[in-house]
């Protein structure tokens, strides 16, 4: 399903406001920049297009769910909540501060946030079986699962892909931000992942693989849910880590960046088209 121009250009643009949220909560204390930024689009189509989910019913049990399971990437959760109304975007200023619950990852406290994550590896288990649940109860909601290409190392994700492949689990969506990157190292170069298709073919997953920064693309993708009515979905979604800043993506040295303020600026500058010059000094914070 095409994408209308309008819709199209509104994507593009709460895109841009929402990497301009992350930038700014990439100082005083700093956050997961880099994977921030390769995952902004796709949490961004998943709550605008595709989930029955919003203000309106975060409580109610017939929703669609979405658990990050990257949580470091919550400033891309947290910056989509503000664009679309869920949370106020100058809640977004108290990042990292004790007045607010707005820290490093998902916070359960934050409206629109479902579950805590954090530690690597644990969120597929819990919407399993929260899919789960929901067959056994007979309604029709779906729940999505966002992973780190690098969280596919542990164990306990392939222990589940397992079970959920042997319930049938259609109603459950697993979608990889595969940005190739994981920490400081390429995921290539520690522990290969590669041929993930076949991989999660071969556990008994419906597999698709997509452009995660192609709005397009992905709403064809996802308005086709549920690819098998016997098994779960995957979506492999290919990303740039650091999308939308040329100076700082693809860099391995670029995955928690604590920047001054004048460098957010300049960051903010070079998102919006301006020069990028200076900005891939050795000045630039990085822990």
């Amino acid at each position: 399903m095409k994408l209308e121009e309008k819709e199209m250009s509104e994507l593009k643009y709460r895109a841009l406001k929402v990497r301009e949220h992350i930038i700014r909560m990439s100082t005083n204390g700093g956050c997961f920049t880099g994977a921030s930024l390769s995952c902004a689009d796709l949490i961004l189509l998943l709550y605008s297009r595709i989930l029955n989910n919003g203000n309106s019913n975060f409580s109610d049990p017939n929703r669609d769910y979405l658990f990050l399971s990257k949580g470091h990437d919550v400033p891309a959760l947290y910056g989509t909540f503000a664009e679309l109304g869920i949370i106020e975007p100058e809640r977004l200023k108290n990042h990292l501060k004790t007045n607010d619950d707005i820290y490093w990852h998902p916070n359960t406290r934050i409206r629109g946030v479902e579950f805590h994550s954090g530690s690597l590896g644990h969120l597929l288990s819990v919407a399993m079986g929260v899919a789960y649940d929901i067959n056994l109860t007979g309604t029709s909601n779906k729940v999505f699962v966002i992973l780190g290409d690098g969280e596919l190392n542990e164990g306990s994700v392939w222990e589940a892909l397992q079970v959920a492949a042997a319930l049938e689990l259609s109603n459950l969506v697993i979608i990889v931000d595969r940005n190739e990157f994981q920490a400081n190292i390429e995921t290539e170069k520690l522990i290969p992942l590669e041929p993930l298709e076949e991989k999660f073919s071969a556990f008994g997953l419906d597999v698709r693989r997509v452009n995660g920064h192609d709005f397009d693309a992905m709403n064809n993708i996802f308005t086709k849910l549920p690819f098998n009515d016997k098994k779960p979905s995957a979506v492999i979604a290919d990303t740039i880590r650091g999308k939308g800043l040329p100076s700082i993506e693809r860099r391995a040295d670029r995955w928690f960046c604590n920047f001054s303020d004048d460098e957010v600026k300049q960051l903010i500058n070079e998102l919006n088209g301006g020069n990028a010059a200076g900005l891939v000094s050795e000045t630039l914070i990085v822990r």
